[in-house]
């Protein structure tokens, strides 16, 4: 019997979210859930990260009925994985239980059957609400470890630092530190940890040595997620996979690559080399891909590579011999652990299937690609496009001072914009951080948890102005307001918990959402004069929320 590997197919969003903005509409999913239902996927991640707020904001559409369409559709065949980012959910500050439990229990209602949980601190202590009300509500806890690489300090920084008396820390994140994290997850109660590297950093090397060390330490399924923005993706996959990862992250072939995750016909491929069994039908996937070819055309102003992927039917077309030489050369590379050798055969395999090349600036600074797109803009603004140089160099800088967080959303953005702020300060002749952003100040003072290396309390002083590390206290959380609409009826903006939910994680972008639904629902049937909605007293959250109002 052939040995598995369990796919999670990411396409309807990180996929989407990576490539289009996660401007999907609800009639372009549709289209795709028959030929989902006979796929066959171990998991397909639907919902989560920007997908709630995208398709309020941007589609007028409600991000609870994307779910339940999408399990209905789907039915008991894959399960349904979500996002959230720990006690932050989708935000930045922290939220108070009675919300974490509240969202974990209706997305687990609503169809999500695996919660994929993370931090963008790492800091353990954001996850175990979430962990454990995802496990009461019958939901499978993966947790994520955020993968992320130490700042890289010249020779003249570190002695610097040492005559400052605080010397640079020479190593954070190795093997170890990823391998401590996923066993303090286990020990809390997670179901499967995933190395989660959204920026796409981690080499082939390292990916190989890090499943080995996890699968040696840690007694549950590891999955690798990761990006090819910087060239590494399909290259570390497959060392993964040779090296006995349970689960790989993957998107069909016309919505993958550049800035998201590699092909899963590329990595069928090489499971098929590997003598690996996915369960996965082919045909199906040849349907999904052609669809998601006509899908991408009609998300054309989104796209911004226009490089579409070259046709290939997974379950029909076989490789041109010189292609499938370099699968086995591939193959023989990583079982040897000759690095070199298989990034140059994987880099040329993403060549003939026409994906954007690596990106150098990327690989070479070491930061996330939003990061670095963000920070650009950000100098544009200000037309100072030719400090780009020094901000670069500025962010191992900002990245130290504020306890060296793992680059990772939100925290990328948050390091990426302080250093634009502090080098467009300096060319202004102002001191660094004489332009502060409220994330970065709440990051400094411990807002957000805590942080990998400490931050000097001196600096927190000038920052936050406290020298103690000030956690959030979920005590002052004031739940959103739920007016009532005299103007449509006098039914409250939010008419159930699940609306509500929205409200608490969506302020902004609910409240417009949702104003317009209930005008949308008065015009229809003006009729219905129904008296001001009450709170659902089976709505456990409304209950517990009154004690912060």
């Amino acid at each position: 019997m052939a040995q598995k590997i369990l796919v999670r197919d990411l396409t309807l969003r990180d996929g989407q979210q990576s490539q289009f903005a996660t401007r999907m509409n609800q009639a372009q999913v549709d289209r795709l859930l028959p030929f989902y239902r006979r796929a066959g996927f171990y998991a397909m991640e639907v919902w989560g990260g920007a997908v709630p707020d995208s398709v309020m904001r941007y589609l007028n559409e409600n991000p609870w009925e994307r779910l339940e369409k999408i399990k209905a559709g789907v039915g008991p065949v894959s399960k349904l994985t979500a996002l959230s980012r720990g006690r932050n959910l989708f935000g930045y500050n922290p939220y108070p239980d009675s919300v974490i439990e509240g969202f974990c229990r209706n997305a687990v209602r609503s169809g999500i059957d695996v919660m994929r949980i993370f931090d963008a601190l790492n800091d353990v202590d954001n996850m175990k609400s979430t962990i454990r009300y995802v496990k009461e509500n019958g939901g499978i806890a993966d947790c994520a470890v955020c993968y992320t690489v130490d700042p890289r300090f010249t020779l003249g920084d570190r002695l610097k630092a040492l005559l400052r008396g605080r010397p640079l820390p020479r190593r954070i994140f190795d093997v170890g530190y990823f391998v401590a994290k996923a066993e303090q997850l286990a020990g809390l109660g997670a179901d499967m940890i995933t190395i989660k590297d959204m920026a796409g950093l981690i080499d082939p090397r390292t990916s190989g040595e890090l499943i080995r060390a996890l699968k040696k330490n840690v007694g549950i399924p590891i999955d690798l997620h990761t990006h090819c923005t910087p060239g590494f993706g399909l290259a570390s996959v497959l060392m993964a996979m040779v090296n006995g990862v349970d689960v790989v992250d993957t998107v069909i072939l016309n919505f993958s690559g550049g800035p998201a995750a590699p092909a899963f016909e590329l990595v069928q491929l090489f499971a098929d080399k590997l003598g690996l069994e996915t369960g996965v039908d082919r045909a199906a996937v040849a349907a999904i891909n052609r669809e998601l070819l006509a899908v991408r055309t009609e998300l054309a102003q989104f796209d911004q590579y226009k490089m579409f992927p070259l046709a290939f039917d997974i379950g029909r077309d076989a490789l041109p011999p010189e292609v499938d030489a370099l699968f086995d050369r591939a193959v023989d590379a990583a079982r040897a652990g000759r690095i070199e050798e298989l990034l140059r055969a994987t880099q040329a395999i993403e060549r003939h299937f026409n994906f954007p090349p690596p990106d150098d600036i990327v690989r070479v600074a070491q930061i996330p690609g939003g990061m670095y797109t963000n920070m650009l803009a950000q100098l544009q603004q200000a037309k100072l496009e030719h400090l780009k140089d020094k901000v670069l160099q500025t962010v191992p800088r900002v990245r130290l001072d504020s306890g060296i967080p793992p680059l990772v959303t939100p925290t990328s953005q948050i390091v990426g914009v302080q250093a634009v702020n502090c080098v467009i300060d300096e060319a202004n002749g102002k001191p660094f951080y004489a332009t502060k952003s409220n994330q970065f100040v709440n990051l400094v003072k411990g807002t957000y948890g805590k942080t990998p290396w400490p931050v000097d309390p001196a600096f927190r002083l000038k920052i936050a102005g406290t020298r103690q590390e000030t956690p959030y206290d979920t005590s002052k959380y004031r739940k959103q307001e739920n007016p009532l609409l005299k103007e449509f009826g006098g039914v409250r903006l939010a008419g159930n918990e699940k609306e509500e939910l929205l409200l608490e994680l969506f302020p902004n972008v609910a409240d417009t959402f949702l104003r317009k639904l209930r005008e949308k629902e008065y015009a229809e049937h003006p009729e219905r004069h129904p008296r001001p909605q009450e709170p659902d007293p089976q709505d456990r959250m409304w209950d517990s929320l009154a004690e912060y109002a």
